[in-house]
């Protein structure tokens, strides 16, 4: 007879997966909604089939990632790290586009055949190498210049990502960044400083709110005192963001220029860069409490809504299933972060926990960017929405994430499969 400790190993994280069979279901019938035109289209009534299939490979992946441990995921984080740099550096070589991202390099193309995103891979591995960097660190960190170890493991596939005009899948890695740093325990006006002078480059767009912000900073490095080299080095770097911002605005080519300004009012380019916006802004409003009817959206159906099968997946949720389906898809969601949080807090020790708060973040950054550009809260910046969005290498990456929090649920503290979020 088995031991009590290993039945309570082996045990699976019921809530975690069922939350996650139930988003991937909601989002394989999304995307065959998305299909459902009338205007048939061979290619997209199709692609619930192709979409079925990748889940396929991702439930064998899970099952197989599900009986190793976490010390094996743990000693990979170096090996899959440096193969996720080569693949997203490749992808200046043998990169290209599709769609309305035709201009950027996401994918891996080999002989004409697109391979997948190795920028997906990317946001794993990096969360386990930085996992891996934080939980090395025994000494509470206080200072900015602590954090040059962490900082470089995000940087480079960083940089990476940029240089491929991937815009969305680069501020997920500053969003699994400054996650995973809190979760170490970095104290708050820390990262607050080491933000500030990205947000210097947003604010100097108007010079009253960044002189209020700017103040607000020398008053945070007065009170917190940090190196003095440090201070100064921070409060010069803020200057000069303001300085060069309205330069860096000039140097934007003009359509780059208009996908801010149509965040800000859609209707200056209506038919150009603020389209897709106000499409997906109709057709969930025209969804109402109850929706049109699943497949009935007429927005969709018209092909007024772009990229319904992928960026714009929710604003066909909003517009078919209404106020209701929105509310429930949303709660999917919530529950899939605090279920990842609990397991985050009840695991063995530091690096499991810091890998599971930083996939969580991950969801989390791509569900804000993605909820929030098709209401327009946000810029337009191509970001799919976890398990909804059509794609093989996306849908592959979630569910492997998943069955990294299930291996870490399995060996945490507490029962498993508890049932409480």
């Amino acid at each position: 007879m088995a031991a009590p400790g290993i039945l309570r190993r082996q045990s699976i994280d019921v809530p975690l997966l069922v939350t996650a069979l139930l988003l991937t279901v909601f989002g394989l019938a999304m995307v065959f909604s998305a299909g459902q035109t009338d205007m048939p289209d061979k290619g997209l009534e199709t692609l619930w089939q192709r979409q079925l299939a990748f889940f396929g490979v991702a439930m064998a992946a899970t099952w197989v990632i599900t009986r190793g441990s976490v010390r094996l995921i743990e000693w990979s984080a170096w090996p899959l790290y440096l193969m996720a740099c080569i693949m997203l550096l490749l992808l200046q070589f043998l990169g290209s586009g599709a769609g309305t991202a035709a201009s950027t390099k996401q994918w891996l193309t080999i002989g004409g055949v697109r391979l997948g995103q190795p920028a997906e891979l990317a946001k794993l591995a990096t969360t386990f190498m930085l996992a891996r960097v934080l939980a090395s660190q025994r000494d509470t960190v206080t200072s900015m210049r602590e954090l040059w170890k962490p900082l470089l493991v995000v940087a480079v596939p960083w940089v990476l990502v940029l240089a491929t005009k991937d815009l969305g899948t680069a501020l997920t890695f500053i969003g699994i960044c400054f996650a995973m740093l809190f979760w170490a325990g970095v104290p708050w006006p820390v990262l607050l400083m080491l933000a500030s002078p990205g947000i210097s480059l947003v604010l100097a767009f108007s010079t009253g709110v960044w002189g209020a912000w700017f103040l607000i900073l020398v008053a945070l490095v007065l009170w917190y005192r940090p190196y003095l080299l440090e201070g100064v080095v921070l409060v010069v770097a803020n200057v000069v963001m303001g300085v060069v911002a309205p330069v860096l605005w000039d140097k934007l080519k003009p359509y780059q220029q208009q996908r801010f300004l149509v965040f800000l009012d859609p209707s200056v380019d209506a038919q150009g860069s603020g389209y897709n916006v106000i499409q997906s802004q109709v057709a969930i409003g025209s969804g109402g409490l109850f929706g049109k009817g699943f497949t009935l959206g007429s927005q969709k159906r018209l092909n007024f809504l772009p990229e319904q099968q992928t960026d714009f997946i929710f604003s066909v949720v909003g517009e078919e299933l209404g106020f209701v389906g929105v509310v429930v898809a949303l709660s999917l969601f919530l529950a899939l972060f605090l279920r990842s949080t609990r397991i985050a807090v009840r695991a063995a020790d530091a690096f499991p926990s810091l890998v599971a708060f930083g996939l969580m973040s991950a969801w989390f950054v791509h569900v804000m960017v993605n909820v929030g550009m098709t209401l327009n809260l946000m810029p337009v910046t191509g970001i799919p929405l976890p398990f909804f969005s059509y794609g093989g290498s996306f849908l592959l990456v979630s569910w492997l994430a998943v069955a990294v929090l299930l291996r870490i649920s399995a060996e945490g503290r507490g029962q498993a499969d508890a049932l409480g979020l």
